[in-house]
Parts: C-alpha cells; sequence; structure tokens
C-alpha cells in the first residue's frame, strides 16, 4: 500500500483558508439569519467536520440535525438516493440550511432538497463549502460556499476516499 504522502497530491485549500472561509461563512450566515435560528443539517459523512467549524462561527444560535445518504459515488444517473438516517426532528416551519463538505454532480442533493421541500420548511438554503467546476441540475442553487475546486477528486477536511484522509486538515487532490 502507498504512504498517505504518495497518495496525497497537490494541496487545493490549506488550512489556513479553510479556517478564513469558515469564519466569512459562518459571519454571512450570522447576518443573513439574525433574529433568526438557522437549523443545520449535515450530510453525513463529508460534512461532519465542517459543520462542527461552521455553528461554531455562527454568531446566532443554530440547532442541529444529520441525514446520512448512500456514500459519494451511489448515487443513480437520475438522482434517486437511498437515505441511511434519516432526520432526527421535523423540519416544518423551520429556517434550514443543508450543509454539504462537497457538491460535485449536485444530483443527490437536488434529491435532498426536494425530499425536504416536502417538509415544509420555512425556507431551504444549501451551505457547501467546497464546489467542484461542474454543471449542476438547475434546482440546485448553492447560497454559500467556501470554496471552488477542480473537478477532481478530493479527500481531507471530513472528505474521504474509503474512509480514508477525513483527518486532513487541508483539502487535496488524490493521486
Amino acid at each position: 500500500m502507498l504512504r498517505p504522502a504518495e497518495e496525497v497530491g497537490e494541496i487545493l485549500v490549506d488550512e489556513a483558508t479553510i479556517r478564513a472561509e469558515v469564519a466569512r461563512l459562518g459571519a454571512r450566515i450570522s447576518a443573513d439569519y439574525a433574529g433568526r435560528q438557522p437549523h443545520l443539517i449535515g450530510v453525513l459523512k463529508g460534512a461532519a467536520v465542517f459543520i462542527a467549524d461552521l455553528v461554531r462561527a455562527l454568531t446566532v444560535p443554530a440547532t442541529l440535525d444529520f441525514i446520512s445518504i448512500v456514500p459519494y459515488g451511489e448515487v443513480t444517473a437520475s438522482g434517486v438516493v437511498r437515505i441511511r438516517k434519516d432526520l432526527d426532528d421535523p423540519i416544518e416551519g423551520k429556517d434550514v440550511i443543508v450543509v454539504e463538505g462537497i457538491c460535485a454532480s449536485g444530483l443527490s442533493l437536488s434529491y435532498l432538497l426536494r425530499n425536504f421541500e416536502t417538509r415544509h420548511p420555512a425556507s431551504l438554503r444549501v451551505c457547501a463549502f467546497a464546489a467542484k467546476r461542474r454543471p449542476r441540475p438547475p434546482d440546485v442553487v448553492l447560497d454559500y460556499v467556501g470554496r471552488e475546486i477542480p473537478d477532481t477528486f478530493v479527500v481531507g477536511y471530513g472528505l474521504d476516499a474509503q474512509e480514508r484522509y477525513r483527518h486532513l486538515p487541508y483539502i487535496a487532490r488524490l493521486e
């Protein structure tokens, strides 16, 4: 097996940039939700590290929930996904922000947004730390984006390759 240093390639977003982007996103969300309490829904497992940092960067009170869907790469061409763990609490009447570690094709996110709309939230927005430069379905609007990155396979900052590299404090290409 290759050592991680041989598998992990170019660093696309370093640790300092991640901290700065999380602070920027936290400030923007806090301003947009002044006087309200956003309900953050983390899409597991890729958003776990980001949502933990993001909620600490907010200056408004927020609630958290999580949803788990089939792993990245197992979404069908139609965008149908299987929910492994659904939300713990209803979202009806809540200001919901779906939090993704990365948005690639947007197919699974499109499915989740359609699913969440049927649950009647007061509002529904999306925050992704990283967004790949590629086309997405027209119904996928990324309201808050940390960084746009090339359309390549990346790891680190919660993103993995077969459950490896989530611990890296930066985002890098996987060779």
